[in-house]
This record gives C-alpha cells, sequence and structure tokens, in this order.
C-alpha cells in the first residue's frame, strides 16, 4: 500500500523534497518482514536526494532482513502537531470544525544494498558525523578518535545504501482551509510547535 496522500497535501518539487529530508532528524526504515509485518528500524539518514545511506548494528537483525528483501521505504519525519478548532475563526461562525493533526513527511523508496566494507564503513560514518556536527562550534570528527577504537567500533555495525526510485512528499499543513482558518491555526500554536507554524507559513508562502 502506498502513502494515502491526497491531492492538496501532495509535494512533488524536488528542491523541496530534498530540503525536507536533510532536516529530518530520526528516521525510520521499513522492508517487507517474513512474519508477515513489515521489519522495522529507527536511525538517523543522510541523503543527496539519489541515495539515502545510514548505517544499523550488526545485532540488529533488520540488516539481514533487508539483505533479503532487497527493497526497502526510508520515511524522514517533519514538523508535527495537534491542530484545535479553537484556532479557527470559522468555528465561531458555523461550529462545523473538527480538531486535526498537521504534519510533513517524506518517503524514499528504493533497493538497498548492504555494506559491510570497512573503508566504506568508516566514509558513511564520518559523512553523517560531519553532517550532525557541522554546527557545533568545535565539531567532533571521526579521526579525533583513535583509529584502532574506531576499527572495532566498526565490526559493529553494518552500512545501509538505499537508491531512490521513488519519492513521495506529504506536507498535511491546513492547506484545505479558508486563508483565516490557516492564520488561525499558526497563531494558535505554541513555542514548543514553532517548527510546525514555520512549515505552515512556507506551506502557505509557497515554499
Amino acid at each position: 500500500m502506498t502513502l494515502y496522500n491526497p491531492p492538496a497535501f501532495r509535494e512533488e518539487r524536488p528542491e523541496v523534497l530534498l530540503r525536507l529530508m536533510r532536516q529530518a532528524g530520526l528516521c525510520t526504515l521499513v522492508s517487507n518482514g517474513a512474519s508477515g509485518v513489515p521489519d522495522v528500524s529507527h536511525l538517523p539518514l543522510q541523503t543527496d536526494g539519489h541515495r539515502v545511506v545510514g548505517h544499523l548494528a550488526r545485532a540488529n537483525p533488520h540488516w539481514k532482513a533487508l539483505r533479503e528483501a532487497g527493497r526497502a521505504i526510508a520515511i524522514f519525519p517533519g514538523p508535527q502537531g495537534y491542530i484545535s478548532p479553537n484556532s479557527y475563526p470559522s468555528k465561531a461562525e458555523h461550529h462545523r470544525v473538527v480538531p486535526t493533526w498537521n504534519y510533513e513527511a517524506v518517503h524514499a523508496e528504493g533497493p538497498v544494498e548492504i555494506v559491510e566494507d570497512a573503508a566504506r564503513l568508516r566514509e558513511i560514518v564520518a559523512a553523517l558525523t560531519d553532517h550532525h556536527e557541522f554546527r557545533s562550534a568545535r565539531p567532533w570528527s571521526v579521526n579525533d578518535a583513535p583509529a584502532e577504537f574506531i576499527a572495532s567500533q566498526l565490526k559493529g555495525i553494518v552500512g545501509v545504501v538505499l537508491t531512490v526510485e521513488v519519492l513521495t512528499g506529504k506536507r498535511k499543513l491546513s492547506q484545505n482551509r479558508n486563508e483565516a482558518d490557516r492564520e488561525g491555526a499558526i497563531a494558535g500554536l505554541g513555542a514548543e510547535e514553532a517548527a510546525l507554524a514555520q512549515a505552515m507559513r512556507d506551506a502557505r508562502d509557497g515554499n
């Protein structure tokens, strides 16, 4: 089954999808499982829009299942939160409003490769680390740790490389409401939901 994605919420612009994927934190990797339910792992992933790269603990049996399944879906989550009917001006007019949940997500689907080569694993770990460390005033690098220690740590993981064949983007950000209700929903979000409010402004402004 593909993602339920009504036209009002579909996002197909490659540059926007790539931005959302790169902004994601903890992602979800899903593949067909032998037991009849999906195999699922949560992990940080890096992407250039063509490949999705990460690594799993060697003790995690999902990597063997991935090799067997041959394909997977990587889910990149974005901001999300509850929208109260009280934030809609139309509530005062007719009360025909209900709660909803707004969110952004991108699904990347394609064949997967399992990487066990130590040199490639080090490249994967270094690139993922640099991606998350660049905001730091003193970024940590893989080279900061003793080489023999890193080599031992690499023995405990396997790399996963998903080649993107299908990208599906969904931005459910009140696009199906009128302008006043959309603005009311944005205003009604608290400080802890600032990221969702900004995502709604971006969608409103065509970004």
